[in-house]
């Protein structure tokens, strides 16, 4: 036991500062403020993941208003006017669906694949965007509104239309509709965010991409509209 406590008390000596005095201070007081958004950010991270309850007492819209933000601030957003135009075109595809929803035997499986195709392809981004831009403007926590519940809708649609095609009776042409209604509105209530002369120029091209090419004549389209519709 004498042994035992020699050796203790040693490597205590050892462990101790010879001279206080010259004991290395701590020097968190001096850290960088990097370093200390860096700290809370680890902190804040740790506590998400050990305590997910956490996560559900912050508004969605703020997390993605959050996270948006940052991924603008790494890639410089488009003109408004390249965004508008898509939102319209994938607003009308949606609205094309539901008017087929009426046919003897809708197509699920192809309704799937328009929600995924032309200007819906990017319509999650491109949404995000115009919402953005709303968040410049102030109306930043209704435009997130807005898209969030729009998306959620398409989801659910498109979950809907897996089960149909699978057969499953529970997913009927009511609820689907009821979806496409509740995604069609929020996007005309995010589309109230765009200056008026931004969204009729959107509108205006929407329609000439619609419009078969043997029915437009050139002459009659603004240069600013030929542009952007070439975008699309």
């Amino acid at each position: 036991m004498a042994h035992i406590s020699t050796i203790t008390t040693a490597f205590s000596r050892n462990l101790r500062p010879a001279n206080p005095k010259n004991a290395p201070r701590c020097a968190a007081r001096n850290h960088p403020q990097n370093y200390d958004e860096t700290r809370r950010f680890v902190t804040f991270s740790i506590s998400l993941i050990f305590f997910p309850s956490l996560s559900s007492s912050i508004p969605s819209h703020a997390v993605a208003d959050n996270v948006f933000d940052r991924y603008v601030k790494r890639k410089k957003l488009e003109p408004l006017e390249t965004y508008v135009p898509a939102v319209i075109l994938t607003q009308l595809q949606i609205k094309d669906i539901e008017k087929s929803l009426e046919v003897d035997e809708p197509q699920y499986a192809a309704y799937r694949t328009v929600l995924r195709s032309g200007p819906a392809a990017s319509f999650r981004s491109n949404v995000r965007a115009v919402a953005q831009y709303a968040s410049d403007d102030g109306n930043g926590k209704t435009a997130f509104d807005d898209v969030e519940r729009c998306l959620r809708a398409l989801d659910e649609l498109d979950s809907l239309f897996l089960r149909a095609s699978r057969n499953n009776p529970a997913a009927s042409a009511k609820l689907m509709k009821e979806k496409i209604v509740v995604a069609v509105n929020a996007v005309d209530s995010l589309l109230q965010t765009v200056p008026s002369d931004v969204l009729d120029k959107g509108k205006a091209i929407a329609d000439a991409h619609r419009t078969p090419e043997i029915d437009v004549v050139p002459q009659e389209l603004d240069p600013d509209l030929k542009k952007l519709q070439s975008i699309l």
